[in-house]
């Protein structure tokens, strides 16, 4: 230093960079292997490290730093309704779209395909998140296009190229394409029934004229949706009105960016959100002024046809929450290893200690829970696991979802100042975590499903009976726990106002039962007394005493071997 020097730079930590995101977490690895999907760990193990190489981690910052913009008109006045996008986005996407994150379950053929990627899934959501949306809802679209006769033949092999195309261009010139949707209006929100949109049955002998056979059962859309998610994507099932003699109610249409005859459709986009977070990610609203579109499964049966896709897609809430609170773990357990205060390195103290093992335990039950749901997802022929998704996926959305931002608070919190800036990921995660929790039914949308599926399918709790006896008899907490929660279940599956604390139970249930048959006694023990046996809520960092915090760091984040 030179005299006018006012200090040297020291005791900051390092960014959280160039790891392999895969290596650096048993509990992942641990997990692909037991749901099925341990074939894919050389290919997971490869893409770890380029996800955790600081040129990809800093494509999350700017994505978000540069968002979409929307270019309604040409030069030369022609309506266009381009959204623009940083070149880091595109990155992005292309990475996920190699990757297979869109695809591999449909096409691989494989066992356990739903549990690799999902785990693809939750070591994206450590990059960014936002751009998982679109490749979410592209991915989520082919159990319903796949009975869509004509429009599978063309489409689906687009969608499930690996070859991202960025390009607006009519599905023929395309080599790979995205899938989008939108249900929401303003006068509705979550209750669709209330959409106004409308279809009609356009002339088949004007379709004709104009499409040739891709005319045929064509209609024309009038109306509007308040979010339309990824306005780019090639195509979007919608939800509309009809009023066919015997098939009056919502229907599910295909509406593509261009027609068959190469024009664009009448999809007019009237701006872009400006949201809380993702904002990475393209949402807007929309008007549909005669649009074409053409219907997806039965007339007046759009919510069921459309609610295929909504399993999937709330399946990647879950996941995507887990990767996002794996996430801010890393980076605050890598900053409170090299920071110090009061003489001693932040993560050598027992009052962090306990915060961060408590984000720990928390962080392993969300990544165990998303990969055991994404096995009933591949396990779906089988009755009993179908019958576990069936209550899974809106417990666990439920929970998980309003676990992250919370959770992400607390990680913050742990950086400090550092933590609050927008020069590190942490307010960005923090920003983010709510959408998981809104998008694709809110908390007590997920709570009234969850009831529902209880009360039309009594089978449901044989079925979560079965799951939670797998955790054996080892631990009297838990066994008083899974049995007080299976009797209420038995008496009070009606109750709405619980409901909520019901989600609660069922899904820290499960986490406990996984956690006791599969981690280590440490890990297992710690998250039975402190979400079982004490039950103890509120903020993290409130384990009780004799939590082994030190080997449960040790295993949260691997530290890479020095050379």
């Amino acid at each position: 230093m030179n005299e006018f020097d006012t200090h040297e730079v020291f005791n900051q930590a390092s960014a959280f960079a160039d790891i392999n995101l895969f290596d650096c977490d048993p509990a992942l690895q641990e997990a692909l292997e037991r749901e099925g999907g341990g074939w894919d760990a050389a290919a997971l193990r490869a893409l770890g490290a380029i996800l955790g190489e600081a040129a990809t981690l800093d494509l999350g910052r700017q994505a978000n730093a540069n968002p979409p913009t929307l270019i309604n008109f040409d030069r030369g006045g022609r309506r266009v309704d381009e959204v623009e996008f940083h070149p880091s986005w595109h990155q992005l996407m292309a990475l996920m779209i190699g990757a297979g994150v869109h695809a591999t379950p449909w096409d691989s053929g494989q066992r356990g395909a739903q549990v690799a990627r999902a785990a693809r899934f939750v070591l994206f959501g450590q990059v960014e998140n936002g751009a998982q949306c679109p490749v979410t809802m592209t991915f989520a679209s082919v159990p319903a296009l796949r009975h869509a006769g004509a429009i599978a033949e063309q489409w689906l092999p687009k969608i499930l190229s690996r070859e991202y195309d960025p390009r607006s261009l009519p599905i023929g010139q395309k080599r790979g394409a995205l899938i989008g949707m939108g249900m929401t209006e303003k006068q509705g929100g979550t209750d669709v029934r209330a959409n106004t949109t409308r279809a009609e049955l356009f002339d088949p002998a004007e379709a004709r004229h104009r499409f040739g056979e891709e005319g045929a059962g064509a209609y024309r859309i009038v109306g509007h949706k308040w979010f339309f998610s990824a306005p780019q994507s090639d195509a979007h099932l919608i939800l509309a009105q009809t009023e066919l003699e015997g098939s009056a109610g919502l229907s599910c249409f295909f509406v593509p960016r261009f027609l068959p005859d190469g024009s664009r459709n009448d999809i007019r986009v009237q701006r872009l959100k400006d949201k809380l977070g993702n904002r990475s990610n393209a949402s807007s609203e929309v008007e549909f002024c005669g649009a074409f579109g053409w219907m997806v499964g039965p007339a007046g049966r759009g919510i069921p046809t459309i609610l295929e896709m909504g399993g999937y897609t709330r399946l990647d809430c879950v996941l995507g929450s887990a990767g996002i609170m794996r996430a801010a773990l890393t980076h605050a357990l890598h900053h409170a290893r090299e920071r110090a205060a009061f003489g001693r390195k932040l993560a050598d103290q027992p009052l962090m200690q306990n915060v961060l093992a408590d984000l720990a335990l928390e962080s392993e039950a969300a990544t165990a829970f998303g990969m055991r749901l994404a096995r009933c997802f591949d396990d779906s022929a089988d009755p009993a696991q179908a019958l576990l998704a069936r209550i899974l996926t809106p417990a666990g959305k439920y929970w998980m979802c309003k676990r992250g931002p919370g959770f992400c608070f607390e990680a913050m919190e742990v950086v400090g100042g550092n933590g609050y800036v927008e020069d590190g990921p942490l307010a960005r995660l923090y920003r983010e975590a709510p959408v998981n929790s809104i998008w694709e039914g809110s908390g007590n949308v997920m709570c009234l499903d969850l009831l529902r599926a209880f009360g039309k399918t009594p089978a449901a709790r044989d079925a979560l009976a079965a799951e939670l006896a797998l955790a054996g008899d080892a631990d009297a907490d838990f066994n008083a726990y899974a049995g007080a929660l299976l009797a209420d279940l038995a008496g009070q599956q009606g109750d709405e106002y619980g409901a909520r604390r019901l989600a609660e139970r069922i899904v820290i249930a499960v986490q406990a039962a996984l956690l006791l048959r599969h981690a280590p006694a440490y890990v297992s023990s710690a998250f039975v007394r402190s979400r079982v046996t004490l039950d103890v809520g509120g903020a993290y960092g409130r384990l009780p005493a004799g939590v082994d915090c030190a080997a449960i760091l040790a295993r949260a984040l691997v530290e890479k071997e020095k050379s």
